[in-house]
């Protein structure tokens, strides 16, 4: 079942124009969420004070900037929503995909059946190969080829994650979320300007720092300077925070400690898997 053009469709079929400049070019933006709860009769990601979770609103919000910026034509929020109220009993991932000219398309998937041992033990990832850049960091559109491309390189390894790099070599982002670094009682994370996507649970995570008073700095990711750190991690707004425990570079293997204090803390602050 998915949500397209304001129907309900009962198929694993979906009708495109030849020409559709989506399915051509990958022409969409889109956000992926957690379904958590239902709230009465308006849908919303659950919310709990002292826990991070985003509002549907953040992610239409997010959307809606990229089609301005893009300049194409905006959704029907209201129809969005209908979607998003319609299928959120019946996943717990929803993905919503917006057209140049407005349409949506809302399909639903589950979670990551590894989740829960990725977010205890940690993943494995791999430095991609720097041919692998994503088409327009800074929105989330359909071109997904690149990083598609770096995790199914890993994954042929038997490896969870990709790091994309630019081409000094310095960490960007990994194939599905944004990266966090701890040590000496300060976090860090790459800035915007290297050219990653502004993740909401990112934002998230650096408004929650500042808040409790815990320094956090935005600072590109150095291949040498990334082997000081105590322990690194990635996120975004499905998986939350998963440790990193081990990076197979070009010239060696970095280690790190993915059960560190403060990763269990960060992790602590999420919404608990209903």
């Amino acid at each position: 079942m998915y949500w397209y053009c304001g129907e309900s469709i009962e198929s694993q079929i979906i009708k495109l124009d030849i020409s559709d400049p989506g399915l051509l070019y990958g022409a969409t933006v889109f956000t992926t969420f957690r379904t958590d709860e239902i709230v009465g009769t308006e849908t919303r990601l659950f919310q709990k004070v002292g826990f991070l979770g985003a509002t549907i609103d953040l992610h239409c919000d997010r959307l809606g900037l990229s089609i301005k910026d893009l300049g194409w034509i905006q959704p029907n929020w209201e129809q969005v929503r209908s979607g998003v109220q319609l299928l959120t009993p019946a996943f717990p991932v929803l993905r919503i995909a917006i057209f140049p000219d407005g349409r949506e398309l809302i399909t639903g998937r589950d979670l990551p059946p590894n989740l829960a041992i990725w977010q205890t033990e940690g993943v494995t990832a791999i430095i991609a190969d720097r041919q692998f850049t994503r088409s327009l960091p800074q929105h989330k559109t359909g071109n997904y080829l690149a990083p598609w491309l770096a995790l199914q390189q890993a994954r042929n390894q038997n490896i969870q994650e990709a790091i994309l790099t630019n081409d000094r070599g310095e960490w960007l982002e990994t194939t599905t979320g944004n990266l966090w670094g701890y040590r000496d009682g300060c976090w860090y994370t790459p800035p915007l300007s290297a050219g990653i996507l502004p993740g909401i649970a990112r934002s998230q995570i650096i408004n929650l720092l500042q808040r409790e008073n815990k320094s956090v700095i935005e600072i590109d990711w150095n291949p040498e300077w990334v082997k000081d750190l105590d322990s690194i991690g990635y996120s975004n707004s499905v998986i939350h925070p998963i440790p990193i425990h081990t990076v197979l570079t070009p010239v060696g293997k970095l280690e790190y400690e993915a059960k560190h204090s403060m990763m269990k803390w960060l992790a602590a602050k999420f919404i608990p898997t209903h």
